[in-house]
């Protein structure tokens, strides 16, 4: 009979008959009760009344029962915790048993058993298992110290098993060193500081050897710990890729990605003109396709990878295409991806053979395939010049079976390859006009709209067709009604005579009757250069737009660097950094390639020409720098205005050398000026009577300095200690003064007089810039606030914590004394914005182990915001830009000291949680400007 008769039955009374079976002297009938008891528990009732009985089953020399009461305990022991102790002389003895199933399954239980008062008790036995002779116990006991250090690290720590697990590392046995490999990389992980995995060439051999004998998962273990390696050279690069090449016939496919990470991340060491590269290449490409014939799920996770090894090295599938052709049954997340990798695989000698497919999917069932289909039509015209013709006639093929759908994606598609090749195509847009009633979707009526007013001079009734979108005007997406404004302005400055009538009731419809306020603004700056300057508007409506180049959904190559080695986890599926989707307190190293050495920095590297670009000619899709911050340049957040230098500011500059240096010593300069703010145009020029002048009237408001954030004030010394008089205050700064705001309370019987303030030596140097002026005496429950100008050129000393602030308060009763903390952020000056250049230089300067990161969480503010909520508080944002979907803002602040602190804040849209990053010469002020980003943005 099975055991499902444990499961059926349901009697009362059942708890005490099974106490009853548990205390019996027969064997097989104590078995008997504990599997009960066990399916008792698995079905969800609740069993903890028998602890004692099934804790004196353990005593046995079963192991089948042995394991049933071990897995009691184990469920039990948590609630429990008095009762678990009485088994803790058990599992010290099973430690000593001489079958090393029962050691190495007491071993693992005790580390299953998460509470505190047991571990102690494990440190002895699982000592001695760590060195036993028994591999297999070995194994479980290095599994065990990892456990053991998730619920008490330093429990671990001091007693040594850490030591002990890195000896493991050379231990004879595979299976040892892959579970040794593996509780390693678990601590570290935790421990992103601790060097515990401390790599070398010998252990990396020790590592290789075990690679061929141990189990699937020990391999994938071991081969994410030598991804983490960096090989001092090339040649060592290459020994451990031919090493690790068996690994990619293995079955299981996690086994084959771990190797393929691997291997692209020692590729980057390796000279392309050796002749193992090109092995290396050939032999990436056939697991890779193996992959493809797995079930869909696996399938999918292949191609996510695939696709970021196409972005890095194009060349290992380029004679693959055949294998992405979609099958009629794969499911759809697997036909898009399939449809996604054709398309960067797409060359010139390949380019036929893929159109004929994409044409045949133009006619499926699908939807959602048939539009991606129609849309890689179009990316494929746009990468391959030579098939733009015949894309072109294949897209007016499929415009033709009118399959609305259909006809919208390809207009989409055609507005992408006007602006690709210009003048070449544009007869086709007789045949785009007749579709224009079947357009209901968002995406191609703005395409549509777009083309009639970019070729309005090559349309004859270009006024009609834009007018008949306008009677429908407030009923469109923001998207379409935006899109028809630039085209009508567009129309108008081409046509200016007939369609004077049209662009007035555009302009009217988007700034008076619109409530959409980028709509009413594009309104209102179209208006306001139609009527002060026709010449300008028509150099900026009509400007010569950039070519559009192919790839657009790149991966930015710093960003793909780091998914690389992430091959096989879930960040290459997400196309994500962990850091974008990983909660919690771990800290999540960011990874990147081994730089190229000397030999292969000279051979062009796969990402400067995509394929399909001839050689030697670079295109200019994404910045091919190795850091974000290269194209810091290029990223203009306003036109650069020259003004008058402002002057320099006149702070003491004591405490430079207390916190390691400003500016001044990094460029070399005796005398730096700080980068002038953009001077404010004080008359545009312009007419003032179009009803537009409170818009654009620009002194009114720019140029006035908001103050930063102030916090409440809270109590810093109690009526108790200082006989009756209580005294609040805050720090405020605005418009370059810092103050104290102080509310003096008498919660005394008697007459206070005569206040003075002192303060003791600090970091910054804060010291009253006046005397405490409390004008009348203080009567009885009596208060008086008070604004107390403070000045930074005080003595410098440097405190713990480094915004301590230690006060003393006299008055006609006696002194007193108190210590607060100010927040740093009144200390940004207003002359903290540095130019480009600047930023750029001195981001690379700072050492790396000066940058410390940070998470500021539950912050629902979008990007501007957030830079506009820091700017009032001195803290500029130098450039920005957008990154696979995440805004970095870069930004940097000055101190009154003038040291300067620069940082990179990335945030993901619909994600509260940001990253800070913070260089400085300083780093100790980093947590404190930190705090100040916390401070300022989530109040």
């Amino acid at each position: 009979m099975t055991d499902s008769k444990y499961f059926t039955t349901t009697k009362k009374g059942e708890i005490f008959e099974l106490k009853a079976e548990l205390n019996s002297d027969k064997k097989e009938k104590k078995k008997e009760a504990v599997k009960k008891v066990i399916a008792s528990m698995t079905v969800g009732k609740d069993v903890s009344a028998l602890f004692p009985d099934v804790v004196n089953c353990m005593q046995t020399d079963n192991l089948e029962l042995k394991k049933l009461v071990y897995l009691y305990l184990m469920n039990y022991a948590k609630s429990q915790p008095d009762m678990a102790i009485m088994a803790v002389n058990t599992f010290v003895k099973d430690c000593e048993d001489p079958n090393p199933l029962i050691r190495a399954l007491a071993v693992r239980t005790m580390g299953c058993i998460r509470v505190d008062k047991i571990t102690e008790y494990l440190c002895e036995p699982l000592r001695k298992c760590l060195k036993d002779e028994d591999p297999y116990v070995r194994k479980t006991a290095a599994v065990c110290v990892a456990k053991l250090h998730d619920i008490n690290a330093q429990l671990v720590e001091d007693q040594g098993f850490l030591d002990t697990l890195k000896d493991l590392i050379s231990d004879s046995n595979p299976m040892v060193v892959a579970n040794a490999v593996a509780a390693l990389s678990e601590i570290a992980e935790s421990h992103p500081s601790s060097n515990l995995l401390d790599l070398n060439p010998q252990s990396i051999n020790k590592l290789l050897t075990a690679l061929n004998e141990c189990t699937e998962w020990g391999q994938i273990f071991i081969l994410d710990c030598l991804a983490n390696y960096t090989p001092k050279d090339d040649r060592e690069a290459q020994s451990i890729c031919e090493r690790v090449t068996p690994r990619l016939s293995h079955a299981n496919s996690a086994v084959v990605l771990s190797a393929v990470k691997v291997l692209m991340k020692f590729m980057e060491m390796l000279s392309k003109d050796l002749d193992y590269y090109g092995t290396l290449l050939k032999k990436l490409a056939p697991p890779l396709v193996t992959l493809l014939s797995a079930e869909p799920e696996l399938q999918y996770v292949a191609l996510r990878n695939i696709n970021l090894i196409v972005q890095k090295r194009p060349e290992i599938l380029k004679h693959e295409m055949k294998v992405f052709f979609v099958k009629y049954n794969d499911p759809i997340y697997v036909k898009l991806e399939k449809l996604d990798i054709m398309i960067r695989l797409a060359s010139q000698a390949n380019i036929a053979q893929v159109l004929a497919e994409l044409k045949e999917y133009a006619t499926e069932v699908d939807v959602d395939f048939v539009r991606k289909a129609v849309r890689a039509i179009g990316r494929c015209a746009i990468k391959v010049e030579q098939s733009a013709e015949r894309c072109v006639s294949t897209l007016l093929d499929l415009i033709q079976t009118k399959v609305n759908y259909v006809v919208q994606e390809a207009i989409v598609v055609i507005k992408d390859i006007f602006r690709k090749y210009p003048n070449k195509y544009e007869s086709v847009i007789a045949t785009l006009c007749e579709n224009l009633d079947s357009l209901d979707e968002p995406e191609a009526r703005a395409a549509m709209i777009w083309i009639v007013g970019e070729y309005a001079e090559r349309i004859d009734n270009a006024d009609e067709l834009l007018e008949s979108f306008l009677e429908g005007f407030h009923d469109e997406s923001t998207q379409v009604q935006l899109q028809l404004l630039t085209a009508i302005v567009k129309l108008f400055l081409k046509k200016p005579t007939e369609t004077q009538e049209l662009v007035q009731q555009v302009l009217s419809l988007a700034t008076q009757d619109s409530d959409n306020p980028d709509l009413r603004d594009r309104g209102y700056i179209y208006w306001r250069l139609l009527s002060t300057d026709p010449v300008a508007a028509k150099e900026v409506v009509l400007a010569e737009k950039p070519l559009i180049s192919e790839e657009t959904d790149l991966i930015e190559p710093t960003l793909l660097d780091e998914l690389i080695c992430y091959i096989g986890t879930l960040a290459s599926v997400y196309h994500k950094p962990p850091s974008a989707f990983v909660e919690g307190g771990r800290g999540v190293v960011h990874k990147s390639l081994p730089p190229r050495t000397a030999s292969s920095e000279s051979a062009e590297s796969p990402e400067t020409a995509p394929a399909g670009a001839p050689p030697g000619e670079q295109l200019d899709v994404i910045p091919t720098q190795g850091d974000l911050l290269g194209d810091l340049l290029n990223l203009d957040l306003g036109p650069p205005v020259s003004g008058p230098p402002l002057a320099t500011s006149s702070v003491q500059m004591g405490a430079v050398d207390l916190l390691g240096g400003g500016l001044d010593s990094l460029i070399g300069a005796p005398n730096f000026v700080a980068p002038p703010a953009a001077a404010v145009p004080t008359n545009l020029g312009a007419p003032m009577g179009s009803g537009l002048s409170d818009l654009f009237d620009l002194t009114s408001s720019v140029g006035t300095l908001s103050g930063s954030y102030v916090a409440p004030k809270a109590v810093w010394l109690p009526a108790m200690k200082a006989k009756g008089l209580e005294i609040s205050g805050t720090f405020t700064r605005q418009v370059g003064s810092i103050a104290m705001d102080l509310q003096l309370t008498n919660k005394a019987l008697q007459v206070m007089t005569d206040f003075a303030i002192q303060f003791n030596r600090n970091s910054f140097g804060l010291a009253p810039a006046a005397p405490l002026q409390v004008h009348a005496p203080l009567s009885p429950n009596q208060t008086v606030e008070i604004s107390l100008p403070l000045n930074t050129v005080g003595s410098v000393m440097k405190m713990e914590p480094l915004n301590n602030l230690q006060v003393a308060v006299k008055n006609n009763i006696d002194v007193f004394y108190f210590s607060t903390l100010y927040p740093l952020h009144i200390l940004f000056v207003e002359d903290g914005k540095m130019d480009r250049q600047m930023f750029l230089a001195t981001w690379k300067d700072i050492p790396n182990e000066n940058e410390a990161q940070f998470q500021i969480r539950d912050c629902p503010l979008n990007a501007e915001a957030v830079s506009s909520r820091l700017q009032s508080s001195n803290i500029f944002t130098v450039a920005k830009r957008n990154v696979e979907g995440q805004d970095m803002l870069y930004q940097s602040l000055k101190l009154t000291n003038g040291i300067w602190v620069l940082a990179e804040l990335r945030i993901q849209p619909g994600n509260t949680s940001f990253t800070l990053s913070l260089k400085c010469r300083a780093p100790e002020v980093s947590q404190h400007v930190y705090q100040a980003y916390e401070t300022i943005l989530k109040n």
